[in-house]
């Protein structure tokens, strides 16, 4: 229960700042990016997950295009990203979290390269930081909420950014193509997952070595400088697994003491458990296989087999989004076999409820979120939200914020 502990402990602090700051009263709730709609749906963070209302995550959109229109580089690279990453469409919100007195919504976008931070009041851009490079993806917050770290993928760079104003505090290079960010013990050490080139279609592991730097990096939170690189190809090597499993970690979830990593890979159905301080790969769960799936690595998502998988509040288990095989489930880590698989049509995320009692899977491909108990692997409901959700965050805004839209 320490790691639920922390979670509650920091939600009181950002209640006591946000009194401090604004003293107004704080909901908490779950933010849903709708990637290819450019909105955030606002959720009851606990059953029965309603729907609050959504926010305009791009109220720029015709500025953002005109400048990017006017700028050769930057056109090639949306048209790049539109037509690989974004399957045809623009990518506008990937990650997003809120400020600690819940006054604004943080969001990265990845077509723009860009992080905003959007008014919930006026729907008003608060600040814009241009990331390095031409597109920007996952974000992780600091405990007290005051730090947000973006990944700009094409520059292999973390940006590490004042949440209140959108200043660089600092930044760290990474491997190919930053993915996944954490802060972890105690906010002193932020953690990267590089993913390489998944939109290659060179996906047969003859090609593994074109997929480019694949590595952990783990820098200092305050001083940004690089503590330690994890290459997991040495690990899995260790391990007895050759280059049929790829070292692209994509989601991944800490214990809640840290002591062990359970990560995806790139083309696996199922997931690693990685012992921190030992430096080595535990144990190997594999997970059912859809049946109807092709064998054709190249066909899936960007080399996303599975992608999203969150801890349980007291460490006993994790939920799995099997994101090519079309299930969500909850898989016991004593054990390491799942529940009951629950069908998903693209589930591309999950995370926890507000009360810790339910993994939210975002179903990417049906418009909706899912929520399964933990206890009993059963899905308990879902909620419309916007078109292709992605990633979603638990947050806290004012009791009396009105839907944007």
């Amino acid at each position: 229960m320490a790691h639920w502990n922390r979670i509650v402990a920091a939600g009181l602090a950002f209640i006591a700042l946000g009194a401090s700051v604004s003293a107004v009263d704080l909901q908490q709730v779950l933010f849903v990016g709708n990637n290819w709609e450019g909105t955030a749906s606002i959720l009851q963070s606990t059953y029965p997950f309603a729907s609050l209302g959504k926010v305009n995550v791009v109220p720029d959109k015709a500025e953002r295009i005109a400048a990017i229109n006017a700028n050769p580089i930057a056109w090639i690279y949306y048209q790049i990203i539109q037509g690989q990453v974004g399957e045809g469409h623009d990518q506008l919100v990937d990650d997003l979290y809120a400020t600690p007195d819940g006054t604004a919504l943080v969001a990265s976008r990845p077509s723009f390269a860009d992080v905003v931070s959007i008014d919930l009041k006026t729907g008003k851009v608060n600040w814009r930081f241009a990331v390095a490079g031409n597109r920007a993806d996952h974000m992780a917050v600091s405990p007290d909420g005051l730090r947000v770290a973006v990944s700009a993928s094409t520059a292999n760079t973390v940006h590490v950014l004042d949440i209140n104003t959108g200043k660089e505090l600092g930044n760290f290079k990474t491997g190919d193509n930053a993915h996944e960010n954490f802060f972890t013990n105690g906010a002193t050490l932020i953690w990267n997952m590089a993913i390489g080139h998944v939109e290659t279609a060179l996906d047969d592991p003859i090609w593994d070595w074109t997929k480019g730097d694949r590595h952990i990096t783990i820098a200092d939170a305050n001083t940004f400088e690089i503590v330690k690189t994890i290459n997991m190809r040495d690990r899995l090597t260790a391990f007895g697994l050759g280059t049929n499993y790829s070292n692209a970690i994509r989601p991944a979830a800490f214990l809640p003491d840290y002591s062990k990593l359970y990560f995806q890979v790139s083309f696996f159905n199922g997931f690693f458990e990685y012992d921190v301080a030992a430096d080595k790969l535990l144990r190997k769960a594999t997970l059912p296989t859809d049946l109807n799936l092709t064998p054709d690595r190249s066909k899936w998502l960007l080399d996303s087999r599975h992608h999203g998988i969150t801890m349980h509040p007291t460490g006993t288990k994790v939920c799995v989004a099997g994101t090519m095989d079309s299930y969500a489930t909850i898989v016991d880590l004593a054990t390491l076999s799942p529940k009951n698989l629950v069908p998903a049509t693209k589930p591309y995320w999950a995370t926890i409820s507000g009360d810790g009692k339910h993994c939210v899977v975002s179903e990417a491909g049906a418009n909706i979120t899912s929520f399964i108990d933990f206890e009993t692997g059963v899905k308990v409901a879902q909620t419309q939200v916007g078109y292709h959700p992605q990633r979603v965050r638990l947050a806290r805004i004012p009791v009396d914020w009105k839907s944007l839209l």
